[in-house]
């Protein structure tokens, strides 16, 4: 049991290290993510923000809301645009791509068992 106290402790030191997350002023948001927000989500209100440094990387989430739609973006450190990000238990995550479908191959009489 100690083991596995311990084990987990490390693993959430890592997870600190690798990705430090700082809550930012909407008024400090750069110019570009706000220009964004007001062309492409009109009508949204920017809730919260916040700017994640994972592995050196510098990103920004905002969270924008309009009613009871909320929606979280992600932009890189010069502000552009990268991609929507989805809310699964609690946590945000990049949605996952749709899957290439695998090419058929074609079927021949002979491969047809009766």
């Amino acid at each position: 049991m100690k083991k596995l106290f311990a084990v987990m402790v490390m693993v959430m030191m890592v997870i600190a290290v690798n990705a430090q997350r700082t809550p930012v002023k909407v008024t400090d948001l750069q110019k570009a993510i706000t220009e964004n927000i007001a062309k492409d989500y009109a009508g949204f209100t920017i809730k919260e923000a916040t700017k994640v440094v994972s592995n050196s990387i510098t990103n920004f989430e905002v969270v924008i809301t309009k009613g009871n739609v909320h929606e979280t973006l992600l932009y890189d450190m010069n502000g552009k645009f990268m991609k929507k990000l989805v809310a699964q238990g609690g946590t945000v995550v990049a949605p996952k791509p749709n899957p290439v479908a695998a090419e058929k191959k074609p079927t021949t009489t002979a491969s047809i068992k009766k």
